[in-house]
């Protein structure tokens, strides 16, 4: 039997506070890009790279995250079903995610992020694992980020990304446009959280189960201070969903067939 892949982990658990018109009635990684959910999307990315085992920490509305993937054969495939007193259904066409392992994790549901992460240390059987949060998407290669976490041996890898601008950005020479672009994707700003963490198992000694405790300030200010946090520095594309303009956004370059994420297609697995 070979060596186990990393674990992803995925936060899943926000109450998406931003987007009520659609979190009122589902989680915020179940929102619709395209006809998929946004976890979906995610996991597809780190699945054709290779990463097929994830656990997904719940919290808010996390019951509608199981339902979706005890039914997702059901719901994903086509299928035959025979009535009767012992009712029979046959999956066709099952897709490529058969191989994929979730585990789904209740952590709570006003938990905040570091305490959620501490939450399912028992679910990691490997030195190093991902970590990312539920609501964005990239284009980030994530063999790539692993191979760098590896190499300098620090207990976490944090990637860093340029945030998409809203407005238009202008790029001026005194008082001359030498360049004006409408709603770039990417900015010339300085770099930001983009999530897509690799760690070490060692970062749990930063955490604790303190339901109030935030990974983005103590835990990964901690890090920094020991000399135990990197950057991978990513240029391509990345976007949060935060608000329903974002999810406009992102289902509009989904239905175009120019996601920029919709990085599995280049792996030649079929587009769902």
């Amino acid at each position: 039997m070979g060596e186990r892949t990393p674990r992803v982990v995925i936060l899943a658990g926000g109450l998406g506070t931003r987007m009520r018109e659609e979190t009122e009635f589902r989680p915020k990684p179940l929102v619709l890009i395209g006809n998929r959910p946004i976890l979906w999307h995610i996991m597809k990315l780190y699945s054709c790279h290779g990463f097929n085992r994830f656990v997904i920490c719940l919290g808010y509305k996390g019951e509608m995250i199981k339902d979706y993937f005890l039914n997702y054969d059901v719901m994903n495939n086509d299928l035959t079903i025979r009535l009767g007193r012992e009712k029979q259904i046959e999956i066709h066409s099952a897709r490529d995610e058969h191989d994929w392992e979730v585990t789904l994790v209740d952590t709570g549901l006003h938990t905040m992020t570091a305490a959620r992460v501490k939450h399912v240390e028992r679910f990691i059987d490997t030195e190093d694992f991902l970590l990312t949060y539920g609501d964005g998407v990239a284009d980030v290669d994530v063999t790539a980020l692993v191979d760098f976490h590896r190499g300098h041996g620090r207990a976490a890898t944090i990637t860093g990304v340029w945030p998409p601008s809203r407005f238009g950005e202008l790029l001026v020479e005194g008082k001359q446009v030498v360049e004006f672009a409408e709603k770039p994707h990417v900015h010339r700003g300085g770099l930001i959280n983009g999530g897509f963490f690799v760690m070490s198992r060692r970062v749990f000694r930063y955490l604790d189960d303190d339901p109030g405790s935030m990974l983005e300030r103590g835990p990964l200010e901690r890090l920094a201070r020991d000399s135990e946090l990197m950057v991978y520095q990513h240029h391509g594309f990345w976007q949060c969903m935060d608000t329903l303009r974002d999810v406009a956004l992102l289902g509009e370059l989904w239905e175009s067939g120019k996601a920029p994420w919709n990085v599995w297609d280049r792996h030649g697995e079929p587009r769902a």
